[in-house]
């Protein structure tokens, strides 16, 4: 089963491979392509890095250890 976080961000990377000015609003300004697309804001406390990854670059992403978020904490989080 996906994730909703996942259906969002494959249909991120689905419109940059199909429009290149997306693909260049994403990697210079990440947050307002994003609003673009699929009108959310992502807020200013949240910082968003796109990075382009080749045939000889690969980028792996550590995410936050779920054993050290708080149970209580209400704010939802994606994790890309």
């Amino acid at each position: 089963m996906v994730s909703a976080d996942q259906l969002l961000k494959n249909q991120i990377i689905h419109k940059a491979w199909e429009d290149p000015s997306f693909k260049e609003r994403l990697l210079s300004n990440p947050k307002a392509a994003i609003k673009e697309l699929l009108g959310i804001s992502i807020p200013d406390h949240v910082e968003l890095t796109t990075q382009e990854e080749t045939k000889d670059h690969f980028i792996l992403v550590i995410p936050p250890n779920p054993a050290e978020i708080l149970p209580t904490d209400n704010v939802r989080r994606f994790f890309w």
